[in-house]
C-alpha cells in the first residue's frame, strides 16, 4: 500500500491512529501467508509484552523470493559491485536467488541445523552475506550477523551470548587498499566458544586459511552440491526471525530480538512509502541490468548493521524490487567511487549516511564534477541527524536540486523507519526527519516523564503505542530489555533520543541523551569503549564521552589516569588504542585520548560526564556548580589539559 500524496498520508495516519490494528491488518494481507492470524495485536509496556499478527503462519523468504517467481523470475534482485572497480560485478535474478537460498539452506540442514538454532554470520559485503541469512529465515534457523570489523573478542562474546551452533564466514575480506584475514579472526574467536560445531568458508580473496578437521568446510565444496529447492519451514509471527547486537549505556552489548511477521509487514512498508520505489517491473531479459527507465536502489549500508538487514537484505526484496549490494568504501580508488557506481548502473534511489556524506564533501567536487548523476530520483540519510550544512551539499551537488532527500530516523530496536519524510509526498525539510510514520505515536516528555504539549518545543523522545517492527526483547534477558527502554518512561517506549519539534510538527533529533555516542551513525556505549581501555594493565580508570566530530558526527574522547609513574604517554596512548582495536574493533578506537589525574565524581562516586562532555566540546566557559563534587580541583586540571 503505497501512499501517493499529502492528503492520502494525512488520512492514513489518522486512520492508523483510529483503529491501529485494522490499519496494520489491511497492509498485513498484501502478504503470503499460510494461516491468517487470529488476532491482530496484543501488548503492554509494563513486561513488555508486544505481540502482532497472533497464530499467523508464514515463511518470510516466500514472500521476499517464491511470490515474485512467476512474474520475475529473471528480474535483477541484486548487482553486487565489487570492491575493485577492475573486478567483474555480478548480477543476481531472483531466480539465481532462490536457487542459492534453497542450495545453502539444505546444506546448513545436512549440518543439523534446524528450527531456532542460532547461526552467526560474520561476512563482508557479497552476495553471500544475503543468501545466508535467507538461508537461515528459510529453514527456521535465528540469523545473528555480526559486523566484519570487529573482533574476535568481540565476535567471540556474541557467539557465546546467543549460544550460536555454526559460524558462516569467508576466507579473507577487501576494503579499501586492505586485504583482511577474516577467518583467522574467527580461529581466535572460537577458541572460547564451545557451542560452535561447524564453520562454513566461502573463498572469496583466496587468503591462506587453517581448516580444522571435523569442524571447519568449504563453501563452494558443499553447497554446490545440495538441491537448490527447499520447502520453507512454517514460522509464527512471533517466531524469532534474527538477533542483531547493539551497544547500551552499560555493560556488554545487548542481543536485540526481531521476531517474522510484525519485522516482514513493516520493513516493506516503510520501504515502498518512504523511498518511493516503482518495483512493479517484471522479469528482464537474463541476466539484464536495470535501465535508465527502471528503478535501482542502492543502500550502502553494510548488512552486519540494522539499516542493511532492513533496507538491503528484507524490504527491497519483500517489495520485489532491484539493488545494488556494494563490497568497497566511499573513497576506494577515489573520493568519486560512490558517484561513479550511480552513473555505471543507473542508480535511482541512493541511501548512505552522513558520515560518508561529508567526507565525500571534505573531498571536494572535482570528484564529483566528472559524472552526471541524472538518474538519480530520491536521495536518503540514515544512521544520525544530517547537519544542515550536508544536507544543501547533498542536495546541490549529487541530487542537482531536484530530488527530494529522506533524513530516516530509526533504530536497531525499531526494526523499520519511524520518522521520515516520503519522497515527493511530504515535505522536507534541512536537518528534520519531519513526519512520523503512520502507525507511529511519537511523543516528548521532561526529565519526570511529563508530556511537552504543543509545537516549538524540547525533550526525550518516545513512543506511547507498539508499532510492527519493534523490539520484543533482548536476548536471553528479558529484564534488560525492560530497564532500557521501558523502565525510565513507564508506560512509554524510551528512544534514548533528545528531539524537538517545530512549529509545523516536524521532528528533529538532537542526539542521545544517555551514555550512548552515535560515532559514524554506529551506536556504540561508553562503558564499552571504558572497558576495552581498562583492560591496558597501565590503566587504572577512565572516562569515555563523544565530541563534535567533522566527519563521523561524533568522535570518541578518553579521558585516562595511570600510574604517576607512567613517563611515556604517547606510547601509552598508542597502545590504549591497539587494545580497544583487540576487544572490540577499529570502529571504537578513540579519536583522542587526554591523561589525567582524576576524574569529576560526586561524594557518591558518580562520574559527572556533562563536565567531560563540556571539555571535550571546547566549551569551558560554563561547567555549572562543580562545588559538589569531591574534588573541584580535579577540573580544573582537566580544563587546563585540554587547553
Amino acid at each position: 500500500m503505497q501512499i501517493t500524496s499529502l492528503e492520502q498520508y494525512h488520512n492514513e495516519y489518522q486512520k492508523s491512529l483510529e483503529n491501529p490494528e485494522a490499519f496494520w491488518g489491511d497492509i498485513a494481507k498484501q502478504f503470503t501467508w499460510k494461516q491468517k492470524w487470529t488476532k491482530t495485536l496484543e501488548w503492554n509496556f509494563e513486561e513488555p509484552k508486544v505481540k502482532w499478527f497472533i497464530d499467523g503462519k508464514f515463511n518470510i523468504t516466500e514472500n521476499a523470493i517464491d511470490r515474485h517467481l512467476p512474474a520475475k523470475a529473471n528480474k535483477t534482485a541484486f548487482i553486487w559491485e565489487p570492491n575493485s572497480v577492475d573486478a567483474e560485478h555480478r548480477i543476481i535474478t531472483y531466480q539465481n536467488l532462490h536457487d542459492e537460498v534453497c542450495k545453502l539452506a539444505n546444506t546448513l540442514k545436512s549440518l543439523g541445523i534446524k528450527k531456532g538454532d542460532r547461526v552467526c554470520i560474520y561476512m563482508p559485503m557479497i552476495p553471500e552475506a544475503v543468501f545466508a541469512m535467507l538461508a537461515c529465515a528459510r529453514i527456521g534457523a535465528v540469523h545473528s550477523v555480526v559486523f566484519a570489523g570487529f573482533s574476535a573478542s568481540a565476535l567471540s562474546g556474541r557467539i557465546q551470548d546467543s549460544d550460536c551452533k555454526i559460524v558462516l564466514t569467508t576466507d579473507g575480506a577487501y576494503r579499501g587498499v586492505k586485504d583482511i584475514p577474516i577467518k583467522a579472526v574467527v580461529d581466535e574467536a572460537l577458541e572460547v566458544c564451545l557451542s560452535v560445531k561447524n564453520v562454513l568458508v566461502y573463498k572469496h580473496t583466496n587468503t591462506p586459511i587453517t581448516l580444522q578437521d571435523g569442524r571447519d568446510l568449504i563453501w563452494q565444496d558443499v553447497v554446490s552440491k545440495a538441491a537448490n529447492t527447499c520447502e520453507p519451514e512454517l514460522m509464527d509471527s512471533e517466531d524469532v526471525l534474527f538477533i542483531l547486537y547493539t551497544s547500551g549505556s552499560t555493560g556488554k552489548p545487548k542481543g536485540v530480538v526481531h521476531t517474522c511477521g510484525g519485522y516482514m509487514v513493516y520493513t516493506c512498508y516503510t520501504f515502498q512509502n518512504v523511498f518511493q520505489m516503482d518495483s512493479s517491473v517484471s522479469s528482464l531479459p537474463e541476466g539484464e541490468m536495470p535501465k535508465a527507465e527502471r528503478e535501482l536502489f542502492w543502500c550502502t549500508a553494510d548488512v552486519g548493521w540494522i539499516t542493511g538487514h532492513s533496507y538491503i537484505a528484507y524490504g527491497p526484496l519483500l517489495a520485489g524490487a532491484s539493488a545494488v549490494l556494494f563490497e568497497g568504501v566511499p573513497t576506494f580508488p577515489d573520493a568519486g567511487r560512490f558517484w561513479r557506481v550511480i552513473d555505471k548502473y543507473k542508480v535511482t534511489h541512493f541511501y548512505t549516511a552522513p558520515t560518508a556524506i561529508r567526507a565525500l564533501e571534505a573531498a571536494g567536487l572535482d570528484f564529483v564534477k566528472p559524472y552526471k548523476l541524472d538518474s538519480l530520483k530520491v536521495l536518503g540519510s540514515v544512521g544520525e541527524p544530517i547537519n544542515e550544512e550536508a544536507w544543501h551539499w547533498y542536495n546541490k551537488n549529487i541530487g542537482k536540486e531536484k530530488c527530494p532527500i529522506v533524513d530516516t530516523w530509526w533504530q536497531t530496536e525499531t526494526g523499520g523507519i519511524l520518522i521520515s519524510a516520503l519522497a515527493g509526498v511530504t515535505p522536507t525539510k534541512p536537518s528534520f526527519a519531519t513526519l512520523p510514520m503512520p502507525g507511529i505515536q511519537p511523543l516528548l516528555v521532561d526529565e519526570k516523564g511529563n508530556e511537552i504539549l504543543g509545537n516549538n518545543v524540547e525533550g526525550n523522545l518516545c513512543i506511547k503505542f507498539p508499532w510492527p517492527s519493534m523490539i520484543r526483547t533482548t536476548y536471553g534477558d528479558h529484564d534488560r530489555c525492560k530497564k532500557e527502554y521501558f523502565s525510565t518512561y513507564p508506560g512509554l517506549y524510551f528512544t534514548g533520543d533528545g528531539c524537538r519539534r517545530d512549529e509545523n510538527g516536524f521532528y528533529r533529533i538532537t542526539g542521545r541523551v544517555d551514555d550512548v555516542m552515535n560515532i559514524s551513525g554506529h551506536r556504540i556505549g561508553t562503558a564499552e569503549v571504558e572497558s576495552a581501555i581498562n583492560a591496558h594493565a597501565d590503566v587504572v580508570e577512565s572516562a569515555v564521552v563523544g565530541y563534535p566530530h567533522d566527519i563521523k558526527g561524533q568522535g570518541i574522547y578518553a579521558y585516562v589516569i595511570v600510574p604517576s609513574t607512567t613517563k611515556d604517554h604517547e606510547t601509552l596512548k598508542k597502545e590504549i588504542i591497539a587494545e580497544v582495536n583487540k576487544i572490540i574493533g577499529p570502529i571504537a578506537k578513540p579519536d583522542k585520548i587526554q591523561i589525567v589525574s582524576g576524574l569529576p565524581k560526586t561524594r557518591s562516586g558518580k562520574i559527572m560526564r556533562r563536565i567531560l562532555r563540556k571539555v571535550a566540546e571546547g566549551d569551558v566557559s560554563n561547567l555549572g556548580d562543580t562545588s559538589t563534587l569531591l574534588d573541584p580541583t580535579v577540573v580544573d586540571e582537566i580544563v587546563k589539559g585540554k587547553l
